[in-house]
């Protein structure tokens, strides 16, 4: 079925569920489902655009998790703008979104949570302590509300995609977890909701991540030399670009991130910096 118009909304896991067991009664076909934390931009929208070309039903759920969030700071600013979501969610061929308060995700009493190991264990694990187990819960939790055939992730997260790879498989839960490429801006700047916070002359500098990235993935390759001298080339090119500081360049296996000397094999190259107050991440494949 093709989205007309905004996507019906509903609020509790009750209303998803008979709304989503009404679909598949009446219509057959496959569920995708999208989870977001809002303020949409291109990169979202890609999610929806590929589940709305795979699937016959298409979710998308918005809900700011506060669970994720390791600085109070950055929770209190998120953006939010549901009615503008939901006007972009429907052009963009959604059917339903999916967004519950705070009180229907995290009931009274709630105390359960989800820790996946291993790959969470640094990069953004080591940086922003407790966000991979907030993510790993509610991800299990939208995806056990749904139960959809298939959920969409962006690639720009891609530690956060191999962690919600690993809990489905761990867990058995029956969903296909599909990895969407990064969506960038002319320049090569990664989209993010954060990218709205840089000043103008921050947003001069950004692009100098996926530049960096780009240049150093290729060196990984091209050079033949160790992997060590040109992540740390990497991180000093960062900083002469104007990055206030680097929390991480690393080369690491593309399956587990476990962390590698040569691009040996299928690899990614991720990084973490900072301007100002907003922290970009972003990676390639190498």
């Amino acid at each position: 079925m093709t989205a007309a118009g905004p996507p019906v909304t509903v609020r509790t896991v009750a209303e998803l569920r008979a709304a989503l067991q009404e679909r598949r009664r009446t219509h057959g076909g496959r569920v995708g489902l999208v989870p977001t934390m809002g303020a949409l931009h291109a990169g979202h929208l890609a999610l929806v655009e590929r589940a709305r070309a795979t699937c016959d039903h298409v979710v998308a759920s918005v809900f700011v998790n506060p669970k994720q969030f390791d600085r109070p700071d950055d929770l209190e600013c998120y953006p939010r703008d549901e009615s503008g979501d939901a006007r972009a969610l429907g052009r963009a061929g959604c059917d339903m979104l999916y967004a519950p308060p705070q009180d229907a995700m995290y009931p009274a009493g709630f105390a359960t949570s989800v820790r996946v190991g291993g790959v969470t264990d640094a990069l953004e694990g080591t940086h922003r302590p407790g966000h991979f187990e907030g993510v790993a819960t509610v991800v299990t939790k939208l995806l056990l509300q749904a139960l959809p055939d298939v959920a969409f992730f962006g690639e720009k997260d891609y530690q956060q995609l191999l962690t919600i790879r690993r809990l489905a498989a761990d867990l058995d839960i029956p969903v296909a977890i599909e990895g969407v490429p990064t969506v960038r801006e002319a320049d090569g700047l990664a989209l993010s909701s954060r990218n709205a916070n840089l000043t103008v002359q921050q947003r001069r500098i950004a692009p100098a991540l996926a530049e960096t990235l780009r240049a150093t993935a290729r060196r990984l390759t091209e050079d033949g030399a160790p992997a060590d001298a040109l992540l740390a080339e990497g991180r000093a090119a960062l900083l002469r670009s104007g990055f206030d500081s680097v929390d991480y360049i690393a080369l690491c296996d593309a399956a587990s991130l476990a962390p590698l000397d040569a691009a040996d094999r299928p690899a990614r190259l991720l990084a973490a910096a900072w301007l100002g107050p907003t922290r970009l991440i972003d990676n390639v494949a190498v």
